[in-house]
């Protein structure tokens, strides 16, 4: 209940109306009832107060909330704004991909994790790649389903930076309560600088050289992709700067060290059903190897 962006403010306008309309409809409900017990009436004035109070009170209320709201209605085909940033994100069970374009026409890769610059309008165009999910984020925008080959639209517009927790709010399976995201508002220029990072290959520093290797090694490359060392592989989150986000697994650990050892290591303690195995049988030494060297891609 505390709006982040315009979209959101006019679903907390509406809700509030709504709440006190209702309230209203039931207060007056309950007093054409309290007024049937309390006396006797006659078969007349009984029908009156059924029809004045049971249906025409309620019936303008709802009609005139129906009539206020509608001018609120967002539409089901938005157009995007001029100067919209335009980001596409597919639901995979369970996390998200999420996509920008550069200047020079390159495709930018992250996941679980939006960021977007403040007071700019951003274009989301929304997707699924395998069963229903639904794209919501309560403090920016109301949820909008995302169905297997159909593109669906969203706008929301951020006025003050901040993270935004999003939820994926269409049951889509086992982990369907772990499907989080995080939205981060930036201010115009830190959302450029970040923007520019993110066009460019994984660095890291040659003490987490051990851990590329241990990656590589293992086949992780098989299904993520790392920008500058491994092909481009469409299976699973992208990680070319996966040491600058919030958290890891949609939402489900933090990104510290000693959470990225234990995603690697216990998968399938932490989120079972996960198309990721276990990888307990490498050791502490490696895994500790592989998190080190994933925390410095940044």
């Amino acid at each position: 209940m505390q709006a982040a962006g315009e979209a959101a403010r006019q679903i907390e306008t509406v809700a509030w109306v709504l709440f006190i309309g209702g309230g209203a409809i039931f207060a007056g409900v309950m007093l054409l009832l309290a007024r049937s017990l309390c006396r006797r009436s006659g078969t007349v004035n009984a029908r009156l107060w059924v029809i004045g109070g049971g249906l025409v009170f309620p019936g303008a209320v709802l009609a005139a909330l129906f009539v206020w709201s509608l001018p609120m209605t967002p539409s089901w085909k938005p157009i995007p704004a001029p100067g919209a940033l335009v980001v596409r994100v597919t639901g995979h069970m369970w996390w998200w991909d999420v996509r920008y374009g550069d200047a020079a026409g390159a495709e930018i890769r992250t996941a679980n994790e939006i960021r977007i610059p403040v007071g700019r309008p951003v274009f989301l165009a929304l997707d699924s790649a395998d069963v229903i999910h639904s794209f919501w984020v309560p403090q920016l925008a109301g949820k909008l389903d995302m169905l297997p080959g159909r593109l669906q639209h969203l706008q929301l517009v951020a006025d003050r930076p901040g993270t935004y927790r999003g939820q994926c709010a269409e049951f889509c399976g086992e982990q369907h309560a772990n499907m989080a995201l995080q939205v981060v508002a930036l201010p115009p220029a830190e959302f450029d600088a970040w923007l520019a990072a993110q066009a460019q290959p994984a660095v890291a520093a040659p003490a987490q050289e051990a851990g590329r290797r241990a990656f590589l090694a293992q086949r992780c490359d098989a299904c993520h992709a790392v920008r500058g060392v491994t092909a481009d592989s469409r299976l699973g989150p992208d990680l070319t700067h996966v040491g600058s986000r919030l958290q890891l697994a949609a939402g489900t650990l933090p990104n510290t060290d000693a959470g990225r050892r234990e995603w690697i290591a216990h998968v399938q303690k932490v989120k079972s059903g996960a198309r990721m195995p276990s990888y307990e049988r490498l050791g502490e030494e490696t895994v500790g190897a592989i998190a080190d060297w994933l925390g410095a891609l940044r």
